[in-house]
């Protein structure tokens, strides 16, 4: 007698659960905007000096970029619904203190807890969603959808930032996400499904938790010192050499522990080390892109908040939909590491052109290497998580998510640090001359396209992801023949 094999109990409200886990997410992409605009009006309030009001941004991003593998591996453990409640609600109770905060260490404590409750949300979301769509062209296509809404986070974070700051103060900005984060929560807990975790080991490995962790913190936290100071002030060169000993410390744990919070041999699986590489290489052309065009544009050519925000609007509008609905359907036809291979080489062109620039130019001088660039980022980043999540096993979502996240949000402040380094170093005039600094940028900008042909050799070498057990190729002629018969 043929015995029935058991089938999973479908999810329901999938559609809804899919909106719902976007918008907790748009919070933490949109606050982390939405607050910058802001950053005037708070050192105002609180007197604060330049330096000091950095940490409002970066205490935020040091604790997000910290907690993001934890947490993936603590939701494979405990269960991922559990975890990313937990974390929308930390981010909204951090949200509401840091609204009432009255001073700027107060408010920077606030920022800290809100970067651990954004970690665990959105690497848990990223889980959730490869959870919930099956590998192939349907998940292709809601990481698609995800990534471009997230990007899209980034431009009305901007935009309601300036205007909530105008209308009702900068408390405002952060007051905001308290009603939605609790209202999301909420209707979380009813609809997703009651998932325990899947990881086969029920058991954290808490050395290697703790190192990774404080040796990713301390990383970032130099990056952000060498922005300001460079690499070769103690304040930078110390953190970097305690994250590089508790990094290898890391490694050292992980290849002796049985229950590793990272096993090694993950790592060598198909596609997921160089998709991790890659975006690193990628992310760290646009974190330093973004912030010296902003500069340049507003300190360089005189344009004002408003007009620069107009500017990158092009580019905003090509990641959403270009990278929201177009990226999955190229993956879908090409294969990722076509994608990959062409998005590097995009990512490459923008910052040649952008090495254009002058002290006498104008929007239309760096709207094309802009807009070469956005094409070729928008494509390239939620391939990059179709990449990374490929032949991911059942219990493993949150390890893929945690990893690519981390890979991809130390990319920003390691791109800003070294373009800016770059771009200082380089400076043949006096600080004070114009085109000295735009000489700078310039170099800064080659850097970035050195980046990405970087990233374009390592994308040629990447290995046809798994499906499944089964090769791309070899998943594409199985599937062909199963419809033939």
């Amino acid at each position: 007698m043929r015995r029935e094999r058991k089938t999973s109990k479908p999810i329901k409200h999938t559609k809804l659960i899919f909106a719902l886990i976007i918008i907790a997410v748009f919070l933490d992409v949109v606050d982390f905007s939405i607050v910058q605009i802001a950053l005037p009006s708070i050192r105002v309030e609180f007197q604060a000096p330049l330096p000091d009001l950095q940490w409002i941004i970066g205490a935020y991003g040091i604790t997000m970029a910290g907690f993001l593998l934890l947490s993936g591996r603590v939701g494979d453990v405990y269960g991922q619904k559990k975890l990313f409640i937990i974390g929308v609600i930390l981010f909204s109770i951090a949200s509401l203190t840091g609204g009432f905060a009255p001073s700027l260490p107060a408010l920077i404590v606030s920022r800290t807890v809100q970067g651990i409750g954004a970690a665990i949300s959105s690497v848990t979301a990223l889980a959730i969603f490869v959870a919930l769509f099956p590998e192939g062209k349907e998940r292709n296509k809601a990481l698609g959808i995800f990534v471009a809404v997230l990007s899209a986070g980034f431009a009305a974070g901007s935009i309601a930032g300036g205007i909530l700051t105008a209308a009702f103060g900068w408390r405002s900005v952060l007051f905001v996400n308290v009603p939605i984060g609790f209202v999301a929560a909420i209707l979380c807990q009813k609809f997703l499904p009651n998932a325990k975790g899947r990881a086969l080991i029920k058991h954290l490995d808490l050395p290697g938790a703790f190192t990774v962790t404080s040796g990713v913190m301390l990383f970032v936290y130099a990056l952000t010192n060498a922005a300001t100071y460079g690499f070769i002030s103690l304040l930078t060169f110390l953190p970097l050499s305690l994250s590089i000993i508790a990094l290898a410390g890391f490694l050292v744990i992980e290849s002796r522990s049985k229950a590793p919070l990272l096993p090694l041999g993950f790592l060598r699986r198909g596609s997921v080390l160089k998709a991790n590489v890659i975006g690193l290489v990628i992310t760290s052309s646009s974190g330093g892109l973004g912030f010296i065009l902003t500069v340049y544009l507003q300190q360089i050519l005189g344009y004002s908040a408003f007009l620069t925000a107009l500017v990158f609007l092009p580019p905003a509008l090509i990641f959403f939909f270009v990278g929201g609905w177009g990226s999955s359907r190229l993956v879908n036809r090409f294969g990722v590491r076509l994608v990959l291979v062409v998005s590097s080489l995009l990512v490459a062109l923008g910052c040649t052109l952008l090495t254009q620039i002058s002290s006498q130019g104008n929007f239309l001088g760096v709207l094309p290497g802009m807009m070469v660039w956005a094409l070729g980022a928008s494509i390239g980043f939620p391939a990059l998580n179709i990449a990374a999540f490929a032949g991911t096993k059942p219990g493993e979502e949150g390890l893929a998510s945690g990893l690519i996240s981390t890979s991809m949000r130390l990319g920003f402040p390691l791109g800003l640090a070294v373009l800016l380094t770059i771009a200082t170093a380089l400076d043949p005039d006096p600080p004070a001359s114009i085109a000295g600094v735009v000489t700078g940028f310039q170099y800064a900008f080659l850097a970035g396209a050195i980046l990405g042909v970087v990233g374009l050799i390592i994308a040629t070498r990447l290995e046809a992801p798994m499906q499944h057990g089964f090769p791309e190729s070899a998943q594409h002629n199985i599937n062909k023949n199963s419809k033939r018969k």
